[in-house]
């Protein structure tokens, strides 16, 4: 949920780094040697569902298969999108939102697929405190992290309900979890509902959610997806394509077998609940590729929606060319 803010970072080391991308790994099986191209997967987040193709691919081989051998890193404070644009890594998980702004910063990076095809964030409170709109929200604290984005999305979404963002209490309660800020007096909170939604099922909390795309088409943004940087689309397009051939077989497999695909997150990532990734991945799996014709697709109109969203809410210092934000050469 965290890395939804903006990241401005970037630009301190973009110069100071290459791409990594020619380096090799020499993989024994038995008496057969495969070089295996040395590739860097950076997650946005700690492993959760969102992140189960990626698991699979490896773990099934479908990278191997690919001539690739992806070593799959958490980001740390560096970043996700910082790495990927720096060359630190090849791949990386991130967000619509923050590649929008990273582009209008001149910062080279590329969305290539969306691992969800629609915004499952909103905004979740306890369902006996009675918060079903965003009329309600008013005299209410909301718990976040910080980012202009949060005040502006709240505002997008309670004029829908003729409510004034100005009567809520804005909390940053930084990356404190749901559960402790609820715990803490916080009344609601930003968050995915495919993990801290299902745990709260888990726990019997029941939550309302005042989804983003129950406001406004222009918030159902690609939240997360796999980015690259434009040097590696420059100089080395095959090995996106191999990437991509691989990753898509691994979400195309969580989509057909949720059960054996979390067993996979949860062998790769012991100290995850098995109970939480089994009934998250059960929500999320038809979630990946949904109505879109298959996965990964990304569409011109959603990241131009956005944009405009974030420039009409001075949220960008200039407007968006979307058309080089994101690209779908690369899927299979």
């Amino acid at each position: 949920m965290r890395k939804l803010s903006v990241f401005c970072l970037l630009l301190i080391v973009l110069a100071a780094c290459g791409n990594n991308t020619d380096e090799e790994s020499t993989d024994q099986t038995g008496e057969d040697a495969k070089q295996l191209k040395k590739i860097t997967l950076v997650l946005d987040w700690t492993p959760n569902t969102n992140h189960t193709g990626l698991y699979v691919a490896r773990d099934k081989g479908y990278f191997e298969e690919e001539g690739l051998n992806v070593d799959i890193i958490q980001p740390g404070e560096a970043g996700a999108e910082q790495l990927v644009a720096t060359g630190n890594a090849d791949f990386g998980v991130s967000y619509q939102e923050g590649i929008t702004e990273a582009r209008i910063q001149n910062v080279p990076i590329v969305s290539i697929a969306a691992i969800i095809q629609h915004n499952t964030s909103g905004f979740a409170s306890l369902k006996e405190n009675n918060i079903t709109t965003a009329k309600d929200f008013e005299g209410k604290s909301y718990g976040g992290w910080g980012a202009p984005v949060e005040k502006a999305v709240l505002d997008s979404i309670m004029q829908e309900d003729n409510a004034d963002v100005e009567k809520v209490e804005i909390v940053n309660i930084g990356n404190t979890d749901f559960f402790t800020a609820l715990e803490q007096g916080i009344d609601f909170a930003w968050i995915y509902y495919g993990w801290d939604g299902i745990k709260a099922e888990l726990r019997d909390q029941p939550l309302h959610m005042n989804y983003l795309t129950d406001y406004s088409k222009k918030l159902d943004y690609y939240t997360p997806v796999l980015a690259t940087n434009e040097n590696m689309i420059q100089d080395d397009p095959e090995t996106i394509k191999s990437f991509l051939r691989a990753v898509s077989k691994g979400y195309e497999f969580a989509i057909e077998n949720p059960s054996e695909a979390a067993d996979v997150l949860i062998e790769a990532v012991p100290d995850l609940d098995p109970e939480l990734v089994k009934a998250s991945q059960e929500w999320l799996s038809p979630k990946y590729q949904d109505d879109a014709e298959k996965w990964g697709i990304q569409k011109l109109e959603v990241w131009e929606n956005y944009a405009n969203w974030m420039y009409e809410n001075d949220l960008l210092e200039a407007e968006l060319d979307s058309e080089k934000a994101f690209t779908n050469d690369f899927l299979p």
